[in-house]
């Protein structure tokens, strides 16, 4: 096989099929990706782990068709700091690759195409949802999913497409996620309901995260498939029976706070240093008018800070693992609309223009007592129904 292409597009490429390929792998092939001719102007590049896929195509001049299968991490690196110029690729019959680029010249080793894995070939994608939308959801919901791999009904997301409305729901048994949005009239009347692993959706936002477009999506009995500008990403479901979400979500939260959702998270950021490092809890004490946020360990001491809250009920205090609340201020937060309005200020006897953001995110955050599952959202958000329940810890 013989082709060459611009290093600025092979290095895009490549980029995104290194979350997928295995660096530490019991299967050293694992290790390697697979780039392939398709006709006479486009390489395809292949990465999998066995449970993720993804494939990518790129425009470059081919002189001989064929393929090489070359160490994924080791190409990379190389690529990425080479000149912006044209790569040229040779294999020999023995399957080393030449690569040349201006005054750079590699020898390197790679493996027969015989033992590369078995890609799962692509089935339909008649479903299809903007890519900002995909994007959302994931990135509001992820962060919920449980770390344990023991737990693996929960290492994942249910997503649903259904009646003109697609969710999505994560928990890691003690706090859960739960984001959706009606679609459009005349969206397709397809439905599914799978459970997509971790990994697939965090490389699924690297794909869809600057695409324009739908992210189209469909699936077969194992696998669900999405299409993104011309790249493919294919997953294993995840098997089993994911958590009655419905049975978890508080119906009867009676009581509600409001607050700024940057000051809130910049207060438990300073209290939670002086959380005990087993629970990591701090304690809000929420009354008329502010939430007190305090945390304290018997050997490094204590700390207390209040943040103005919109609030009329009677006292309460409820205890809570502080990562929970930073990861989804943290989440919410990001999303937070720019400054971009310019007032003018007198400072020391000069007018200065300054930008001010007068559209400050808010958080609702709604409870019964000190014992019941609390419900987070975004205080008038009419984009997407969006709800962070997270269950309360004795204090």
């Amino acid at each position: 096989m013989e082709f060459v292409i611009k290093q600025n597009v092979l290095k895009e490429e490549l980029g995104f099929v290194q979350g997928i390929v295995e660096k530490k792998s019991t299967i050293p092939m694992l290790s390697n990706i697979l780039i392939e001719s398709v006709g006479e102007n486009t390489i395809r590049i292949v990465g999998t782990d066995l449970d993720v896929t993804i494939r990518c195509e790129a425009e470059a001049d081919i002189k001989k068709s064929g393929s090489m299968c070359i160490q994924a991490r080791k190409l990379f690196d190389i690529v990425r700091l080479l000149d912006d110029a044209d790569v040229h690729f040779t294999k020999d019959e023995t399957e080393w690759v030449k690569m040349t680029c201006g005054k750079s010249n590699f020898r390197l080793a790679g493996v027969s195409k015989e033992n590369f894995p078995e890609v799962p070939s692509f089935k339909s994608a008649p479903m299809s949802l903007s890519a900002e939308i995909f994007n959302h959801f994931i990135n509001n919901t992820a962060f919920a999913i449980t770390n344990e791999q023991s737990r693996f009904t929960l290492s994942g997301a249910k997503f649903m497409i259904e009646e003109g409305t697609a969710r999505m729901i994560t928990t890691d048994g003690h706090r859960l996620a739960f984001i959706e949005k009606k679609l459009l009239e005349g969206s397709s009347s397809e439905t599914m309901d799978a459970l997509i692993p971790k990994k697939a959706l965090i490389e699924l936002t690297k794909i869809a995260r600057d695409a324009k477009g739908n992210v189209s999506f469909g699936e077969d009995a194992n696998h669900i498939y999405f299409e993104v500008d011309g790249r493919l990403l294919i997953t294993r479901k995840l098997s089993g029976t994911f958590p009655n979400y419905e049975m978890v979500i508080p119906k009867d939260n009676d009581k509600t706070a409001t607050f700024d959702a940057e000051e809130m998270k910049n207060a438990i950021r300073r209290v939670a240093l002086m959380a005990d490092e087993r629970t990591r809890s701090v304690r809000l004490t929420i009354r008329p008018n502010e939430i007190e946020i305090g945390a304290q360990s018997s050997e490094e001491g204590e700390a207390h800070e209040k943040v103005a809250a919109e609030y009329t009920g009677e006292e309460v205090q409820i205890g809570f693992n502080s990562q929970y609340l930073q990861e989804f201020l943290n989440i919410v937060g990001a999303g937070e609309a720019e400054a971009t309005d310019i007032n003018e200020k007198e400072t020391e006897g000069k007018t200065v223009r300054v930008k001010e953001n007068n559209n400050r995110l808010r958080i609702a955050f709604e409870f019964k007592d000190s014992n019941g599952q609390t419900l987070m959202n975004i205080a008038g958000d009419t984009n997407y129904e969006y709800k962070y329940i997270v269950m309360p810890l004795r204090i």
